[in-house]
């Protein structure tokens, strides 16, 4: 990344501005302003967030807000109510109050005297969220959104739950959330009250992965939030940004497929980061391409934003499967609306011997998988930072059905949502099962491109499940994740269903075998012809960003997985390490740290051995001044129920100055 140095002379930091609602709380925000905005107003750019903008996010808010006040933006970083250094009390993510507290905020925003009264709001992940969902809200003070890594339907495409099914991420967003969440606010910006907003939080922490689970169907409780119950709702231009490798691959597509307002959309190789830092490579100038769209829409400025394809898309090629790739090889692609005028639909048929182009004789093909097929996919949500990408499916592969093409006559791309659509049986009344799209070369290595998962008695309906009688047959459609994806020739594709997929998938309360009927059964790929024109897009500038202030690294970060099995018990067990090590902001002398350890384990025949164990450390301090705070959590379940335990301890100093358990059981849902 190219870092540009931003001298005081030309953009004025606040550390801490209050801004006030209407009940008394107040939320804290950190504020960057060209350094004549007061007598010159300028438009605001705002992100809103929980992870605390004192210390959590201040590393990398250093490289992009200063970035943009010196193009000259007012830029906010927001803490959420109850979190960092605002007051209030967090009580789950996405709620009416969160978005009723931003509307406040840009009312508030609009009134100073260095804004305009435009505002555009970014964020990733979280802030992409609530970016689209306070757009939908229509504050006239927002004219533009920037979203990344987001999704726009809480319910079927996030980290709770997928197809219906319970997703094993939930359990752990919810412990790592609240390791985020525990730490106290910072002394300096709200003095001696520190403590006792402390210990509030503590005790009112929320139990967010109880609160998930108490909603296993699509209803209230998710439709809340998302914006894809009416598109039509989001009045003011939109540019969504996502990557492949992240578990946010889909809501680029389908807002482009349905928003009516000017919204363009760039999806690259990358996991969970911001394009401009991202992983894997190729970083792009992704602050220059933002700029653009905020001149536009936010000054009338025209800078070219809406120039070139509607969608821009990188096709990734084939690399070695690994945990962690540095870069992903490929290239750029551009279309002019989606869904594309520009692909067509190949279909593959499951054959008893191998997909094809035509269908064979109907077979059907009995499969029951292991519990611990999934081992090799990786985390759900991958952030490229080590031990969480998909790996070498060959062991996933052997312990499903699999289906294999012939090797490829000639190269050919995908780009969009691959569809596998199944004639099946079941011998229960509950299954579910995992459909991974691999390519395979000609030494048999498996790469993972696209998967997608079924609860089957969510087949029709996420509001309304129903549960299968056992041995009749059914046509079910599992649309697996977008991707832009080059086959070479000389490699076979593959299908390889599974009945289980730990720990990217909680098991269903009894093993299931399926009876899938070959022949009748097919694959649908979104092919798309190379063009000229890919060949004549715009090269994306180099990655820049603002210098951001010197970190003294205490304990470096590290990740580590470990995977292990005990033929004994017919059991394995996954592993995760992630130590995000402890850094000191050596402008404000505040040290941050967390250390936060996964253990899954399970037996091969008893979906009713799983277990998800997680712990936690978060620490905060200055000089004399240290806490920490202390968590363990855990998954247990049987046929009836899920088990939940928390425990959570708070210290200052050495002296534990906070203590509590809860244990929850909620009943299992067409278990």
């Amino acid at each position: 990344m190219r870092y540009i140095n931003v001298t005081p002379r030309e953009v004025r930091e606040i550390e801490n501005v209050w801004i006030p609602m209407s009940d008394g709380v107040r939320l804290a925000a950190r504020l960057w302003l060209p350094a004549d905005a007061e007598t010159t107003p300028v438009p605001a750019i705002v992100e809103y967030l929980p992870y605390r903008k004192r210390d959590g996010t201040a590393p990398r808010d250093e490289i992009m807000h200063p970035w943009f006040a010196r193009q000259g933006y007012a830029v906010l970083r927001i803490d959420i109510r109850g979190t960092g250094d605002s007051d209030g009390r967090f009580v789950d993510e996405y709620i009416k109050q969160e978005q009723d507290d931003a509307l406040e905020a840009l009312r508030w925003i609009a009134s100073q005297p260095w804004c305009t009264g435009k505002i555009g709001m970014m964020g990733i992940s979280w802030g992409g969220f609530n970016a689209l969902q306070i757009a939908a809200r229509r504050p006239p003070e927002l004219k533009a959104i920037i979203p990344a890594c987001f999704t726009d339907d809480r319910y079927a495409d996030d980290v709770h739950y997928m197809g219906g099914c319970l997703l094993g991420d939930n359990a752990t967003w919810a412990s790592a959330m609240t390791c985020y969440a525990s730490p106290p606010p910072d002394p300096e910006i709200v003095g001696e009250r520190w403590r006792s907003m402390w210990l509030d939080r503590l005790e009112t922490m929320p139990l967010l992965a109880v609160s998930w689970m108490e909603h296993p169907r699509r209803d209230a409780f998710w439709q809340q939030g998302s914006v894809c119950e009416n598109y039509a709702d989001i009045e003011c231009p939109v540019f969504a940004v996502g990557g492949w490798i992240d578990a946010y691959s889909n809501a680029v597509p389908r807002l482009l497929a349905h928003l009516k307002v000017p919204c363009k959309g760039l999806v690259g190789p990358w996991a969970h980061t911001w394009p401009h830092n991202a992983r894997p490579l190729p970083a792009i100038g992704f602050l220059q391409e933002c700029l653009a769209w905020w001149d536009q829409w936010l000054k009338g400025i025209d800078r070219g934003a809406l120039d070139g394809p509607r969608y821009r898309v990188w096709v990734m090629d084939r690399v070695v499967p690994k945990a962690y790739q540095e870069e992903w090889p490929g290239r750029w692609i551009g279309e002019p609306s989606w869904p594309s005028p520009h692909t067509e639909t190949r279909t593959l048929y499951l054959n008893e011997n191998g997909m094809g182009d035509k269908p064979a004789p109907e077979r059907p093909l009995l499969h029951r998988s292991p519990q611990y097929v999934g081992s090799a996919a990786g985390f759900w949500c991958p952030y490229g930072n080590g031990v969480d990408m998909a790996f070498e499916q060959r062991e996933d592969d052997a312990r499903s059905l699999c289906f294999d093409t012939a090797p490829l006559p000639a190269a050919f791309d995908i780009v969009g949502a691959p569809v596998v659509e199944l004639e099946l049986a079941a011998d229960k009344p509950q299954a579910q099962i995992a459909v991974r799209l691999c390519d395979v070369d000609a030494n048999g290595s498996s790469l993972r491109v696209s998967y997608g998962v079924l609860n089957l008695s969510h087949r029709e309906s996420h509001v309304a499940p129903t549960a299968l009688t056992p041995g009749q047959r059914y046509r079910v459609r599992v649309q697996l994740n977008d991707v832009g994806y080059r086959f070479l020739s000389g490699h076979r594709i593959r299908i390889a269903i599974s009945t289980a997929y730990w720990p990217t998938l909680w098991p269903q309360a009894e093993a299931a075998t399926i009876t899938v009927h070959s022949g009748s059964s097919r694959l649908l790929l979104p092919v798309r012809a190379r063009r000229a024109e890919d060949n004549q897009l715009p090269e994306f500038g180099p990655a820049e960003g603002a210098m951001p202030g010197p970190i003294a690294w205490i304990r470096k970060h590290d990740a580590a997985l470990n995977l292990s099995y005990d033929p004994g018990l017919d059991e394995a067990t996954y592993a995760v390490d992630k130590d995000e090590g402890i850094y000191r902001l050596e402008a404000i002398g505040l040290e941050n740290g967390a250390h936060l350890t996964e253990r899954y384990r399970i037996r091969g025949e008893d979906p009713l051995s799983a277990r998800a164990d997680y712990a936690w450390l978060a620490s905060l301090g200055r000089g004399e001044w240290h806490t920490r705070t202390k968590g363990r959590s855990s998954f247990i379940a049987d046929a009836r129920h899920f088990n939940v335990t928390l425990e959570l301890e708070g210290y200052e100093g050495d002296k534990q100055v906070f203590s509590k358990r809860w244990e929850r059981k909620i009943p299992r849902d067409l278990p």
